[in-house]
């Protein structure tokens, strides 16, 4: 079944939907069964008084067979991966929670990958998406408007939600995307992101607030993984000459991971972490440009060991452009960060501890980079990258790339 309504350039609709059956010819290649399933998709789009009021609408539904999968990691040459492998528990034996997202590229040594089986089960899905934006600017005539007027044509305002959820099937088709806490789910993941924006195209000053809020669940080998984000942050901005710019940020929020094994509850973590940081820009023109900042951290784990960690980071950045081939850029930063918990000697070696420290160690962390990249005809490109860092009382990590890319 499929339905458009497009007469309307401001509303638009359109409806889809399938109806499948599956049939089995020969039983002895899959242990898959008979089964009829159903598609749904509906979406609609709005633009509506002059640009006032713009979004969309996306609601999809859906049952069919789910193919039963496990993962493992697999180790590739440093910088290829994604994940770094921290030997918890000190058995030099690899383990599913030992592995976290890499934060530097020397130690994104490890790449998952889900190993597909022959054994099926019954899910149903659920996609729920939708966005809105309010721009008082469509309406508003710039040169006209004075006092609340001209303040409201000033505001952006933008709503967007993305739900994806799978779960076993118990005989009838999920239409709530909604309905999260159950027993038969498999995966769930949910962005939900607002933003409220000031002055946005002055080129002199504005400020926007931001509110995200990540969610993921999975149902793994060793039972449910939660991971939840929340954040809020503050950005302001002021172009205090044509040449010298002055940024403000802060942020605050809770990082949480939750097992249900009992076994991987050393992966268990709830972090409120809070932070600033304000930030000087120096441009001439189109081939000098150099940014200084201090940035003040605090996070603080409310389970296991208590963990607090504070840092004091000072970093810039300076690019230098060369004609219009070439261009160098470098990065420094030190930052002091200090670790206490509630143990009478504080474990680094744990997940907490590796995400409250950025990777880095209690003490003097000093990081550094350089990369260039010079334009060798109209079609190749050459990039040379160096990094470096010194975590702690650790020994300096030294990290060099090399690329060519052709530009077509």
């Amino acid at each position: 079944v499929f339905a458009e309504l497009l007469r309307s350039q401001k509303h638009q609709f359109r409806f889809t939907a399938t109806y499948r059956t599956l049939e089995i010819l020969n039983s002895t290649v899959t242990k898959q069964q008979p089964d009829e399933s159903m598609i749904g998709r509906a979406e609609y789009q709005i633009n509506e008084w002059k640009g006032l009021i713009a979004g969309g609408i996306l609601y999809e539904v859906g049952a069919g067979q789910e193919q039963k999968r496990d993962f493992a990691f697999l180790e590739v040459p440093a910088g290829q991966g994604e994940y770094t492998w921290i030997d918890y528990n000190s058995d030099g034996i690899q383990q599913l929670n030992e592995f976290e997202i890499a934060l530097f590229q020397d130690q994104a040594r490890y790449i998952r990958i889900f190993t597909p089986t022959n054994e099926f089960v019954k899910a149903n899905y659920n996609t729920f998406n939708y966005s809105l934006g309010l721009f008082p600017r469509a309406i508003i005539d710039l040169e006209k408007a004075k006092g609340f007027a001209k303040m409201l044509s000033r505001i952006n305002l933008n709503s967007s939600l993305q739900l994806n959820k799978k779960e076993i099937a118990d005989g009838a088709v999920q239409f709530n995307p909604f309905v999260t806490d159950t027993s038969s789910l498999i995966t769930l993941n949910s962005a939900f992101v607002n933003t409220f924006a000031f002055n946005r195209t002055s080129p002199k000053w504005g400020f926007d607030v931001n509110n995200s809020r990540n969610s993921n669940k999975s149902l793994l080998t060793y039972g449910y993984e939660t991971r939840k984000l929340d954040d809020w942050s503050l950005r302001f901005r002021w172009n205090m000459s044509r040449r010298f710019a002055l940024e403000l940020i802060g942020r605050t929020g809770i990082n949480q991971l939750t097992s249900s094994n009992v076994k991987f509850g050393n992966r268990n973590f709830k972090i409120d972490q809070q932070s600033v940081e304000p930030r000087i820009t120096f441009t001439k023109g189109a081939t000098f440009r150099i940014i200084t900042g201090y940035k003040f951290s605090d996070k603080v784990n409310g389970q296991g060991s208590l963990e607090k960690s504070n840092s004091h980071a000072i970093n810039s950045e300076v690019k230098y452009n060369i004609l219009q081939n070439t261009s160098i850029q470098g990065k420094f930063t030190y930052n002091k960060i200090s670790f206490t918990s509630q143990d009478p000697v504080p474990n680094l070696n744990t997940p907490s501890a590796y995400i409250m420290l950025d990777g880095l160690l209690p003490g003097k962390n000093f990081l550094w980079t350089l990369d260039l990249t010079k334009r060798l005809s109209n079609s190749l490109e050459m990039t040379i990258q160096y990094e470096g860092r010194k975590p702690g009382e650790s020994r300096i990590i030294h990290t060099g790339r090399a690329s060519i890319r052709a530009l077509l």
